[in-house]
């Protein structure tokens, strides 16, 4: 009887699996971090399936200080980020590229007794300041002067956001530094705020507006800020009626930045898996046009063209 020699179709037999298993994770693109991007992301993975449907995504959101880590940590792909890089990150070997511009808006419920003044009057950054950092307002009558001093309830987010550092850097401060209950991501604050007539927080714009209809969501109010600090919202500055009006306020730049900010992909230098640069040569050429239909403002030519350079 002739004999076989075991290890040898061993070999023979796991080679191929082997090789199939190493193809799949080369088509499989992990990314994790921002709320801010994760609608983005998930259109963009939808869409890019439509002609490369070999390649497999697995997206997460955890905030955009999860995002980072995992990018660095090498744990993922690609990481979203939603905040100013910080030379730092920068000393740490983080690389990046834009994706989108989005904001932070201040955020109440709809129930909020003050809402039509707010509406008429707005508040100024030094006002924002003093509720969210400093803490030297804490009734809304101290605030606006009218009605039962009701103490003003303030929400922040809890995790490492993108959010709440935007939000801190155009009052003044760090993340840190924001007084309030602390909501674990964008979608459980906005949950929180619109529930609580007396309180007051922040979201990334995809989250306070529907981007089917435009509108604002169930039980979610904008403040108006009040950008040249003159006591009363000019009709320069009212443009949170419609999300398409707010996304126009952000690109031309009537909406200071920050709040509003520019969104990125990051990883622990340019990624090798050739995967992950062909999908961001995508995003920042035909993904560019899906862009404003998923509720963000597409970059500039200009900012396209220079990272469009650092896939190179």
């Amino acid at each position: 009887m002739k004999k076989f020699n075991t290890p040898f179709i061993l070999a023979c037999l796991l080679v191929p699996f082997s090789c199939m298993s190493l193809t799949k994770k080369d088509q499989t693109l992990n990314l994790s971090g921002a709320f801010a991007i994760y609608p983005l992301a998930v259109q963009w993975s939808e869409e890019y399936r439509k002609v490369h449907p070999e390649i497999r995504f697995n997206i997460s959101a955890g905030g955009a200080g999860k995002g980072m880590a995992d990018a660095l940590a090498g744990t993922v792909d690609l990481g979203m980020f939603s905040r100013e890089i910080t030379q730092e990150e920068m000393d740490r070997g983080v690389w990046w590229v834009g994706l989108a511009i989005d904001a932070v808006l201040p955020t109440i419920s709809a129930d909020n007794p003050w809402l039509e003044v707010l509406r008429r009057r707005g508040l100024t950054r030094e006002e924002l300041a003093a509720v969210f950092i400093d803490g030297r307002i804490t009734g809304w009558t101290s605030l606006l002067g009218a009605g039962p001093d009701k103490q003003i309830v303030v929400y922040t987010r809890s995790d490492a956001c993108g959010a709440a550092g935007t939000w801190a850097q155009y009052l003044g401060g760090m993340q840190e530094d924001i007084r309030g209950i602390g909501i674990y991501g964008d979608p459980g604050l906005a949950e929180a705020v619109s529930k609580d007539p007396m309180g007051i927080g922040f979201n990334n714009t995809i989250y306070i507006y529907d981007n089917t209809s435009g509108m604002k969501r169930p039980g979610m109010e904008v403040v108006p800020i009040d950008l040249n600090g003159n006591g009363h919202i000019d009709e320069e500055e009212d443009f949170y009626g419609t999300f398409t009006a707010v996304l126009e306020a952000i690109a031309s730049g009537r909406y200071p930045s920050p709040p509003a900010r520019e969104l990125y992909f990051v990883s622990g230098g340019k990624p090798e898996k050739t995967a992950a640069l062909d999908f961001l040569q995508w995003t920042l050429t035909e993904g560019q046009g899906f862009v404003s239909k998923a509720g963000y403002v597409p970059l500039g030519q200009d900012r396209i063209t220079g990272y469009l350079e650092k896939l190179k």
